[in-house]
């Protein structure tokens, strides 16, 4: 099993008095790691949906079909990364095999020329995602006590976060300066991967774990019935649900140009509204999380995108009502990223910690591949407007009814 801070028994003085932990020098890291990857990924990603749809004057059909590889493309690998994790003991180097495929996918970039070229260098970024974020995570949950996993999730999501918001700034600047500047931003793009490469390879500490035998304490083959144990398949079905009503956010960021409010030049910076409102939210509410219950928080924070939907759906003009939809859309993600990774950290087994923070990752990763598949199908059929209404007409009752079902998780497991 894991030897980490979280097997401290929970009546000694260290974890009952004197001030709060401090995050974990591990989190600070790989936290900057993603820092500098965010910039990397956000920056090419700030101008692809414009980019697809009106350079390359792909449909809504296409880009959804392409939107739904950049959401689930990761799934085919997320499992079998955290098992790797789990079963060597060093998820350093798993994470790094990851952020190594996604800078290699920049340089594809540089030379990628049409639908099908993107297509396969997006599935390269999108895979190296899916290996690095289990092993990843599972770090952090291993440095961090129990009663603080939201926070550190959260101290973690706000540096990645400051990426997500610079990636778009720096995409924004650069189309200014340059128009049609699209090759410079990609070389742009890899250098930030490559840096932040470089400081998870030669200065992130590996973190050591005991690896994981292939036989549990009764001398039987390890399932994978230790990772889905009933409480964990809960949350997935809970997970796989609210997924399943999780558009893609370039679809929003059309449906707002689609009302003409703003010139097409400033598409880049909507990302940057939502990330900011990411950045603000993401520690607040991992706080709360960790206070009020994470199971709360992660449905609650769905409200937040049914409202985003309703917002962008709404034939009004105007600045507010451009900004209002960013700031629930990031809201929902400050809500729902780190908070589901906490949520299935804890309901895991330490030596199936990551394998069991990659199934829920896996299973949300999935849905949303058929989400924005379907909405692209959706929006075909009756238009973006209505489209987004109908979705969040049916995501009202699923958040309404997972709730109900999942809000036991919070609650200690019995023995």
């Amino acid at each position: 099993m894991y030897i980490s801070v979280n097997d401290r028994p929970r009546g000694t003085a260290s974890a009952s008095r004197g001030p709060k932990p401090k995050v974990a020098p591990v989190v600070v890291s790989l936290g900057l790691v993603s820092l500098l990857t965010d910039i990397s990924s956000e920056s090419v990603a700030a101008i692809l949906p414009l980019y697809l749809t009106t350079v390359l004057g792909l449909s809504p059909v296409a880009y959804g079909f392409l939107d739904g590889l950049y959401q689930g493309a990761s799934a085919l690998v997320r499992i079998a990364s955290g098992w790797a994790a789990d079963r060597g003991g060093h998820p350093k180097w798993v994470a790094f095999l990851g952020y190594g495929l996604s800078a290699v996918s920049r340089v594809g970039l540089l030379v990628a020329s049409g639908f099908a070229a993107v297509t396969a260098v997006v599935a390269v970024d999108r895979v190296g995602k899916g290996i690095r974020t289990a092993p990843r995570d599972a770090m952090i949950a291993a440095s961090t006590p129990p009663s603080h996993l939201g926070r550190a999730f959260a101290v973690h999501r706000t540096l990645d976060t400051i990426g997500a918001v610079a990636g778009p700034f720096i995409a924004f600047a650069i189309l200014w300066a340059v128009p049609d500047g699209y090759t410079t931003v990609m070389i742009v793009s890899l250098a930030f991967a490559l840096v932040g490469l470089a400081l998870l390879g030669l200065l992130v500490p590996d973190q050591r774990l005991v690896p994981r035998p292939l036989t549990d304490r009764a001398g039987t083959t390890f399932r994978w019935r230790q990772v889905c144990d009933p409480r964990m398949r809960k949350l997935l079905v809970a997970a796989g649900a609210l997924g399943l009503l999780t558009v893609g956010d370039g679809f929003v960021y059309l449906a707002l140009l689609d009302r003409g409010d703003f010139a097409a030049t400033w598409f880049a910076l909507l990302y940057v509204g939502t990330n900011l409102a990411y950045l603000a939210m993401a520690v607040p509410l991992g706080r709360v999380a960790d206070r009020v219950g994470r199971t709360r928080v992660l449905t609650a924070g769905h409200l937040a995108l049914l409202m985003t939907y309703v917002c962008a759906a709404l034939p009004l003009g105007g600045v507010v009502v451009v900004v209002v939809p960013l700031l629930l859309l990031g809201t929902f993600y400050a809500a729902t990223d780190g908070v589901l990774a906490a949520v299935a950290g804890r309901l895991a087994a330490p030596e199936v910690r990551a394998s069991g923070i990659a199934c829920a990752q896996t299973v949300v990763a999935v849905a949303r591949l058929v989400a924005s598949t379907g909405f692209g199908l959706l929006w075909f059929a009756i238009g973006p407007h209505a489209a987004l209404l109908t979705v969040a007409g049916l995501l009202l009752v699923v958040v309404v009814v997972t709730y109900a079902w999942i809000k036991d998780l919070d609650a200690p497991a019995r023995a």
